[in-house]
């Protein structure tokens, strides 16, 4: 989605230095994880630290989720393949929420971009070993995917232009909504979206669904008012608004959701040790204030603490 290079470079500067201290992307800072006595070939865990990175998502289009750090080059001494990217290259919450994880496994992050729809359906062939893309836990998704302890919790409003008369979610009843493909909030509006624990009250009767694969050009087309509104993350509508866009939103948002770290079911391989240790690494983040500070950093709030009550038992996931 067009952002800003200015505001990303701006953002960055900020940035830098805290996250350094709290993250830090480097995998000497902590001690390697311990490499289970499983066989490399057959535990996802055992396969990561055996290989010396952790392969994350990225969509570099997507700040401050995602971001491409400007004048950046690849790193010179890398174990990441030639078509991976570099953790020294791009930065933003999600991205950094990776490099916590492979800081604390002992290994290197390194980034792929397949679209967000192949990320949720699955079937990833080991291209990729974890997905933080502020995706949300729902039960559609656990079908192909392993759930993680959630990373942040996080509001989905309601953006219409300024010059709109929809004050309210139910005046947007039987208009034309935007959602990117494939996401959470599709599956609120279509009315088929279970999340496990949460209970959700549909806010728009019948709306006219125009998808896009991210979030970017949906927003700007309801700029342009080719959509009565879109729907999306709170992060991301306020995003849309500080870059100057004729955008407000309505002051009721429509449901709030849980992101989580995807894991591929498809594998093949084991992937209960690895599971495990991602959730104990994003609990204790949550617990030393880690997560709830790089909160505060990337989007000026505190998105995480919700996230870190949430209790995983209640998605009955058996992950094996």
């Amino acid at each position: 989605m067009p952002r800003s290079p200015s505001r990303a470079l701006l953002r960055l500067g900020l940035t830098m230095a805290s996250l350094a201290v709290l993250v830090g992307a480097c995998a000497s800072a902590a001690a390697p994880s311990k490499s289970p006595s499983a066989d490399a070939t057959k535990d996802k865990l055992a396969q990561v630290l055996k290989r010396g990175t952790l392969v994350g998502y990225a969509e570099l289009d997507y700040p401050p989720q995602s971001l491409r750090k400007e004048g950046v080059a690849r790193a010179a001494s890398t174990k990441c393949l030639p078509n991976q990217i570099t953790a020294q290259e791009v930065t933003g919450f999600d991205i950094e929420t990776t490099k916590l994880v492979a800081q604390k496994l002992g290994v290197e992050a390194c980034f792929v971009q397949p679209t967000f729809t192949e990320v949720t359906a699955g079937g990833w062939g080991d291209r990729l070993d974890i997905a933080y893309a502020s995706g949300a836990i729902n039960a559609k998704r656990m079908e192909k995917l392993f759930m993680t302890q959630p990373y942040y919790y996080i509001p989905q409003r309601f953006l219409v232009r300024k010059d709109s008369p929809y004050q309210k979610p139910s005046d947007l009843d039987g208009k034309t909504l935007g959602t990117c493909t494939s996401c959470t909030v599709e599956s609120y509006l279509q009315g088929t979206l279970k999340i496990p624990g949460v209970d959700l009250v549909q806010k728009v009767k019948d709306p006219k669904l125009a998808g896009f694969e991210t979030e970017g050009p949906g927003i700007d087309a309801l700029a342009t008012g080719d959509l009565d509104a879109f729907l999306t993350s709170e992060p991301v509508a306020l995003e849309a608004i500080k870059e100057g866009k004729p955008l407000r939103l309505l002051d009721e948002g429509a449901f709030s959701m849980y992101p989580s770290g995807f894991v591929d079911k498809g594998s093949g391989l084991s992937a209960k040790a690895f599971v495990d240790r991602v959730n104990e690494i994003i609990q204790t983040a949550h617990a030393d204030g880690t997560l709830k500070a790089m909160s505060q950093e990337w989007f000026g709030t505190d998105y995480t603490t919700q996230a870190g009550k949430f209790d995983l038992s209640l998605l009955g996931q058996e992950v094996k």
